[in-house]
């Protein structure tokens, strides 16, 4: 198990958990030791489920609890997993999603199920080299999010989830068609000003995403009641959209301009860049707990630089910073395109 290092320090390397090992015999025989718990391996099993699928499943769970019970259980969770003590949480709110995060981790601990994760394919016209990254996420902690590419936009699909926002779910889209032009840093400082700007792109792309509904329903009119014709009216419509995507890349790379976040928003971590490359429109997704009403809000995507970005979520005056997991992963390539997209149509599928 890779684990995030500790909240909010972002740029600090990925932890390593062994959770599981195989012990390869004679005969094709073998025998598995889960790894689970402070009292060393023990007797455990493995079940290959189909293609890319396998399950672990532990035969003595005893080995994975304590002596002082639950308490001393989680103690060690939050100490081993978050690096603070119970004492060193003041907020209520943090509390209780904290708790909330270790019974539905340690519930599942005897059982897991795996399944293969691609990593995204990349393309020349990337505004940067699409990967894994760790995110600050509130009270939440790090999480692990997938920025891909498709297109004129970037998704951010999370690799690891929380009470509110499950693993799988897109909990950012950036809009590559439509930048943000930031103000001067001095007026960058007024949340209302950034606020400002941000909804009348909102209001922009509604207006654009209407009148595009509306010529599609025309054209589709149209073709049904015309005859097709011989070239199908794709190849003029597949170079606009690549001439699109090419302006979008050159533009992609301006001088960087300071940057600092508005008065009131709020940020796990304080050592964010003071400049940046590009902004951009975004959405960024947002629920109760157990995944309660899920909505779409607007946002701002900041790019540092090669390795780290940045999103602003207006609605709840917050802001996620993002930085590169760098662990080689090994044979975790797509074997195409089209593999990565069905099984990020997979993960989320899963998720809901």
């Amino acid at each position: 198990m890779y684990l995030p290092p500790h909240d909010p320090h972002v740029d600090d390397p990925m932890r390593f958990k062994p959770l599981f090992r195989i012990h390869l015999m004679e005969r094709k025989c073998a025998t598995v030791e889960c790894m689970y718990g402070h009292k060393g391996p023990h007797n455990g099993h493995i079940q290959i489920v189909k293609k890319d699928e396998f399950s672990t499943k532990c035969n003595q769970t005893d080995h994975h609890r304590m002596s002082g019970g639950r308490q001393e259980e989680f103690r060690t969770w939050l100490r081993e997993e978050w690096g603070r003590t119970l004492e060193d949480i003041f907020h209520e709110h943090m509390q209780e999603l904290i708790l909330m995060k270790f019974i539905y981790t340690s519930q599942y601990d005897n059982c897991l199920t795996y399944r293969r994760i691609y990593l995204p394919p990349s393309s020349p016209e990337d505004l940067i080299q699409p990967g894994l990254f760790k995110g600050t996420y509130g009270s939440h902690g790090l999480e692990i999010v997938m920025l891909s590419f498709h297109g004129k936009k970037a998704k951010g699909t999370k690799i690891t989830g929380d009470p509110n926002i499950p693993a799988g779910q897109q909990t950012v889209e950036i809009d590559l068609a439509h930048p943000l032009q930031l103000p001067d840093i001095e007026n960058l400082r007024d949340f209302s000003e950034l606020s400002r700007i941000v909804l009348e792109v909102q209001e922009q792309v509604r207006r654009e995403e209407q009148e595009q509904q509306q010529e599609e329903e025309e054209h589709s009119q149209q073709a049904a009641s015309q005859p097709a014709s011989p070239l199908g009216g794709k190849g003029a419509e597949g170079e606009e959209t690549a001439a699109g995507a090419e302006g979008t890349t050159q533009d992609k790379a301006p001088a960087s301009q300071p940057f600092v976040l508005p008065m009131g928003v709020i940020s796990r971590n304080e050592d964010y860049p003071r400049s940046c490359r590009i902004c951009f429109y975004g959405t960024g997704l947002i629920a109760g707990h157990g995944f309660t009403s899920p909505e779409r809000t607007p946002g701002v995507f900041v790019l540092f630089d090669d390795d780290r970005f940045g999103f602003i979520w207006l609605e709840l005056k917050s802001f996620s910073l993002y930085s590169r997991i760098k662990v080689p992963f090994q044979n975790a390539q797509a074997p195409s395109r089209e593999a990565f997209d069905e099984m990020l149509k997979n993960i989320q599928s899963l998720a809901t």
